[in-house]
């Protein structure tokens, strides 16, 4: 332990622990640009400087490990000069748009120029005049108002592995991009969003839809049918003061129909209707004794990873849609029918926790119904927007219900909001189904947590499953890479596979609510293995809904109409060519 002094207040803290850490613990707040607790320090802005007794030289707290006997200050009248003087460099080069910027009241720049009460600059101010770069599905890329932190690209390159973005240019004409003569939607970018959950400031933002929704809701000639995906419901409350993990399902549904959307269904039954389809796509291959693994494929941003970097293993990802495209597509086949609407008046909306949602119901081959499965994605940020532009107290709504058909599901569904949660969700199934035997305890403890891959071996009749959970695409990349070198071998280490784009599973999502923390990842995924606990029905297979509607519609799982409607297919992509 190192002995230390912060502002005359004498803590103990481990030795080596940074400075910036050690004066939280002493309840310090150093000002902070480029400092993001989840990231590995990078010094770039100086807001963090401090002064040290016996040291000439301002010091980084974020960079400088503490020693014992130091004593330091934080907040000296020289340190505040510098301090304002650097951000007044900031904002000379910062559009002053406060007021028309998607990150207004949430803007890590805008709360420490009022900390520092920065009511005017000494410097002239300017802008680059750059084209705002709108050209891929989910996310929007306005380098005027990027203040060179380098978050974004640190997560790009080491934490997701994409490296679609990087520094370009020298001095005050550095940007961040994905190259010289390159947009976003040409480039591999996979839409995860991790660099707008990880921005300071509006530099990088999701793709708006807001007004195409309240258009849709307007128009009286058409049906808005609503999905909600698991992850939303243990973060919207955090827009409206409630804390992380708090389930708020019941005020989400009461919301949507407040603000005018005509049917509001749950994206949980989809979620349950996807482990049947999956559950038995992976029977199957039990039975033929291969070829494994087979790889979940509801995480778009994994696919389009899995697309581009590992293109010889798309042949083992599993062919079902995600729980948003399958539930799109039975509300415009399934739903439509049962009700006598034609589909071409159906407007098809997805809450999602993730920008890449919006990448995914543009692809293609995303039209199984004859129709475009989902018209419009909104992120859980969205959602939280709209509710405030009609005026909703939302911490005040009383809990409603869904809309019957489509809505019921499982505590299985809940959970695949968190990593590891899909592939538990189709154990429990696989196993009961496989052996006939019922589970005493449907929790799978070795695929919980957020350890970034995890391993276990799971008894399933008389196979030993060997399932691997990844979440984050580096962690993604370090096991198909080991997938990759032993089927060249013509083994798999592995049966099943999960993997999630995002750290922590969709309740990290590049949607979900800022701050998106590690630490608030966790909290989400703690409301839902509560909701799951709570559920009088815990299994997929279980849910009422899910089989009245492979009696009334689909058959069986796996069927010919189920394929048609619940399956889909990928796209080998060229990681040195624009893939779109």
């Amino acid at each position: 332990m190192a002995r230390i002094t912060i502002d005359g207040k004498k803590i103990q803290v481990e030795d080596g622990t940074r400075i910036l850490e050690a004066a939280d613990k002493a309840g310090i707040e150093i000002p902070t640009l480029c400092h993001h607790e989840d990231l590995t320090p990078a010094g770039t802005c100086g807001m963090c400087i401090v002064e040290i007794e016996g040291d000439p030289s301002y010091r980084r707290a974020c960079m400088t490990p503490v020693q014992d006997g130091m004593k330091i200050r934080t907040s000296t009248r020289e340190l505040r000069k510098i301090r304002r003087g650097l951000l007044e460099l900031v904002l000379s080069a910062h559009p002053d748009d406060c007021l028309q910027c998607i990150r207004h009241g949430n803007c890590e720049l805008q709360a420490l120029a009022e900390r520092f009460e920065l009511r005017t600059l000494r410097y002239d101010q300017y802008t680059h005049g750059l084209p705002v770069d709108v050209t891929a599905h989910g996310v929007v890329r306005d380098m005027n108002k990027c203040i060179g932190c380098g978050r974004c690209v640190h997560v790009c390159e080491e934490l997701q592995t994409v490296k679609a973005i990087s520094f370009y240019g020298r001095g005050s004409d550095t940007i961040v991009s994905p190259g010289k003569d390159t947009d976003m939607g040409s480039s591999v970018c996979v839409n995860c969003g991790q660099c707008v959950a990880y921005c300071p400031v509006g530099a990088l933002h999701e793709k708006e839809q807001i007004d195409d929704v309240w258009a849709s809701i307007e128009n009286p000639n058409l049906v808005v049918a609503a999905q909600i995906a698991p992850s939303v419901r243990v973060a919207l409350g955090e827009e409206f003061g409630m804390k992380p993990g708090d389930l708020v399902i019941g005020k989400i549904y009461a919301a949507l129909r407040r603000i005018g959307i005509d049917i509001v269904f749950d994206t949980n039954f989809s979620a349950d209707l996807t482990i049947m389809e999956e559950g038995t796509e992976f029977l199957n291959l039990v039975e033929k004794g291969g070829p494994f693994p087979l790889i979940t494929s509801c995480s778009p941003g994994w696919v389009k990873f899995g697309e581009t970097y590992f293109p010889s293993l798309t042949d083992h990802i599993s062919t079902c849609k995600s729980p948003q495209q399958m539930m799109g597509a039975l509300i415009k086949s399934y739903y439509a029918e049962t009700r006598g609407i034609d589909p071409e008046k159906i407007v098809s909306l997805s809450i999602m926790p993730c920008t890449a949602k919006k990448y995914e119901a543009r692809r293609p081959e995303m039209r199984s119904s004859g129709y475009q499965d989902v018209d419009y994605v909104l992120t859980t940020r969205e959602l939280a927007r709209m509710i405030r532009q009609a005026g909703i107290d939302f911490s005040r709504l009383t809990e409603e219900t869904a809309d019957p058909l489509m809505s019921d599901y499982s505590g299985a569904a809940t959970i695949f909001g968190a990593t590891g949660g899909v592939m538990e969700a189709a154990l429990r199934t696989a196993y009961e189904l496989k052996t006939g035997e019922r589970l005493d305890h449907v929790e799978f403890q070795p695929v919980r947590g957020l350890e970034g891959i995890k391993e276990a071996e799971i008894p399933v009749g008389g196979l030993s499953v060997r399932v691997a959970v990844a979440h984050g695409l580096s962690n993604a990349r370090m096991l198909l890479e080991k997938v990759a070198d032993e089927g060249k071998k013509g083994n798999s280490p592995y049966h099943f596979i999960e993997i999630m784009a995002c750290r922590g599973g969709c309740i990290g999502g590049g949607g979900q609510p800022i701050d998106n923390s590690m630490r608030r990842r966790e909290e989400r995924i703690r409301g839902l293995y509560r909701e799951d606990q709570d559920r009088s029905v815990r299994r997929s297979h279980e849910n009422p809904e899910i089989q009245a509607i492979y009696e009334a519609y689909l058959g069986a799982p796996g069927s010919e109409r189920a394929h048609h409607l619940l399956h889909t297919h990928y796209t080998r992509r060229d990681p040195y060519a624009s893939v779109g």
